[in-house]
């Protein structure tokens, strides 16, 4: 997983682990028998760990992983890391390559539960994943000839949520309907599946996106399969008049996609705001106009865009800062072409 400095051992497989996944480890005893590098040690399990060590162990168990499976750092949810385990060390899924039919086939079918928009209720939907029709659609009802709604493959992400929906396995689903972010939030009671899904969304990316760029190589296209969002949380904002009281409001920034709901587990934004890049004259500030009126949380944020400013308040400076910096982060960013077709499909909108 990345971290600096593993303290703990696994004396079945030879491999040195972190304190956060050695706790993975022991969830499969049968597997795995985790020991801290502290402890005493004999001679024989210095050996076996001499024997083995995480490079060969690496060179055994990861021989075949595919180029969009996602490989899961300390960062990550317990979900992934955990089943990113079991796939290398009990399934062995990355040693036989038929054991990779759940993600690798190009075709997924299954039920979900699914978040009701309107009401919040969790029922099951049958998924459908085709990389030939180049769509995940998911249908209301078992029966259903035609589907609820079709995602293209082109504009779907896919990024685990379990504090947010609710669920260890709760994974939230997004992709552009008439240009505008649509989330649709999903759960399995079953790890694996869960993961698979996920999995099997990233092979459709990297296939769509290795036709799409024929020239372009798996370093390039990895980062692109799918990904987490900048920053999440509350911040109060203002109408453009900057007249209107502020109102609380979830933000989320993806990419250069800011948006905001009225609540996190909402399908559509109430809007979303294009973050450009300071060639093209968007800065971000800390605070707001002296002229801002009404009562709002204490520490302002000014986004600068060559049509308008938007005005943000955060409840502590801490979160003011942790968006000052993603902010800046997507502003010292260059433009990438395609990048001005979204922006100018923001400035048309009505």
């Amino acid at each position: 997983c990345h971290v600096y400095k593993p303290d703990w051992a696994s004396l079945t497989l030879g491999v040195f682990v972190c304190q956060a996944c050695s706790l993975l480890h022991r969830s499969i005893p049968h597997i795995s028998r985790v020991k801290s590098v502290q402890d005493t040690w004999d001679a024989s399990e210095v050996e076996l760990m001499a024997a083995m060590g995480n490079s060969a162990a690496k060179a055994k168990y990861e021989q075949k992983v595919p180029a969009f499976y996602y490989r899961p750092t300390h960062t990550d949810c317990k979900l992934l890391r955990e089943q990113w385990i079991r796939a290398k060390y009990e399934r062995n899924e990355f040693e036989f390559i038929e054991k990779q039919e759940p993600y690798s086939a190009g075709y997924r079918e299954g039920f979900l539960w699914k978040r009701g928009r309107d009401n919040g209720q969790f029922l099951s939907r049958k998924f459908v994943l085709s990389e030939r029709e180049g769509a995940l659609k998911y249908f209301n009802k078992q029966d259903a000839r035609d589907p609820k709604a079709i995602m293209k493959i082109e504009t779907l992400n896919a990024t685990f949520q379990p504090a947010k929906i609710g669920n260890p396995c709760g994974l939230q689903i997004t992709y552009l309907k008439d240009n505008s972010t649509r989330n649709i939030f999903v759960y399995h009671s079953d790890a694996k599946e869960m993961v698979d899904w996920f999995n099997a969304i990233r092979a459709a990316r990297f296939h769509y996106l290795q036709v799409a760029f024929p020239g372009a190589s798996d370093e390039e296209l990895v980062p692109k399969l799918t990904r987490s969002f900048m920053k999440e949380g509350f911040m109060e904002k203002t109408g453009p008049k900057h007249t209107e009281g502020f109102k609380k409001r979830w933000f989320t920034m993806d990419d250069r996609r800011l948006m905001y709901f009225k609540d996190p587990l909402d399908a559509y934004a109430r809007g979303e705001v294009f973050i450009g890049s300071k060639e093209n004259s968007y800065t971000v500030l800390a605070g707001l106009p002296p002229s801002t009126q009404g009562y709002h949380w204490n520490h302002g944020i000014t986004i600068v865009t060559p049509d308008r400013k938007f005005l943000f308040a955060c409840e502590t400076e801490a979160e003011q800062q942790d968006w000052i910096a993603a902010f800046q982060r997507v502003i010292n960013r260059p433009m990438r072409p395609q990048e001005y077709a979204v922006e100018a499909h923001f400035k048309h909108k009505p």
